[in-house]
């Protein structure tokens, strides 16, 4: 796949997932429904205060009669609800409404009632960039704050997951940083990089091509690389960009997205299914596309 929209035709061939969304009484979760469920993407399950959903419904000019509707007026316990249909499996996914993030991942990640999948969540989004050549997955930019080496494990497992659901057999990791060289002292992120790079290249990390420590020019751009005399299968030609913390993430994600006029569609991945966090500030294409790559995950 090389576009958003190619994600979202094949989420739609691939038949409707049903969608449990949590605390659904929010105008921007529910139009992003009601636009999954009539591009054929999913079933939802609308989990809430269902005379305020019905009413949200009404002055949108949407039928909800066709949809299950479970009451739930506390956030925490339409989590709870919304998890517990995933984890029986009456439903494929699971969706942030109107409650905060946090009450959300508690009752998924809930060690006993929860979605554990025994490894660590994080967030990936996969991004249709005008100045590059192939989809582009960047991450973590909104969960793992100053992942360690095996907290980046987990992160790389999690994005190479969602590379094969977008149709990448062995997708090529960059592990980014501010140079190319190690130096544990001042930037302890390069010393990760080199690292797991090595545990790859011995077979510790299979599934996937990883080289760094990149700077962002050499992990994206063959000439940048050329230049720098950097021989690498990834430079200049990275399928997943792995942030060294939460803060560079969220600033190139938001930069690519914002200033770089990109496409994208971000999920929560590394639970048994994946979550769709929607904000109020993303655009009904990022929405529908989440849905759609969150379908294709699951």
């Amino acid at each position: 796949m090389n576009t958003i929209q190619e994600i979202i035709d094949a989420a739609r061939k691939a038949g409707r997932k049903r969608v449990a969304v949590a605390a659904a009484q929010e105008e921007s979760a529910l139009e992003a429904v009601f636009d999954a469920a009539r591009h054929g993407l999913v079933e939802p399950i609308l989990i809430g205060d269902v005379a305020e959903i019905k009413r949200l419904a009404a002055a949108m000019g949407a039928d909800v009669s066709a949809f299950r509707m479970i009451e739930a007026k506390d956030y925490a316990g339409a989590a709870a609800q919304a998890v517990a249909l995933v984890r029986a499996g009456e439903a494929d996914m699971l969706m942030k409404g109107i409650l905060d993030t946090s009450i959300l991942l508690k009752a998924a990640l809930n060690k006993e009632n929860g979605l554990n999948a025994g490894r660590l969540t994080s967030h990936v989004v996969v991004m249709e960039v005008p100045t590059y050549h192939k989809l582009l997955i960047v991450t973590d930019a909104a969960i793992n704050i100053a992942p360690d080496v095996l907290v980046k494990i987990d992160i790389i497992a999690n994005a190479v997951q969602v590379a094969r659901a977008i149709g990448v057999e062995i997708p090529k990791v960059a592990l980014l940083a501010a140079v190319e060289k190690v130096n544990w002292e001042k930037m302890p992120c390069t010393a990760d990089a080199a690292i797991i790079t090595q545990m790859n290249r011995r077979g510790q990390i299979k599934g996937c091509v990883i080289d760094g420590p990149l700077a962002l020019d050499n992990a994206i751009s063959a000439e940048s690389a050329k230049i720098k005399k950097i021989v690498s299968d990834v430079a200049g030609d990275a399928d997943v960009l792995v942030a060294p913390n939460i803060e560079a993430g969220n600033i190139l994600y938001k930069c690519l997205l914002d200033l770089g006029k990109a496409k994208g569609a971000s999920i929560v991945v590394g639970a048994s299914k994946p979550i769709v966090l929607t904000s109020r500030a993303d655009s009904a294409e990022t929405k529908l596309a989440s849905i759609a790559l969150a379908a294709l995950v699951s």
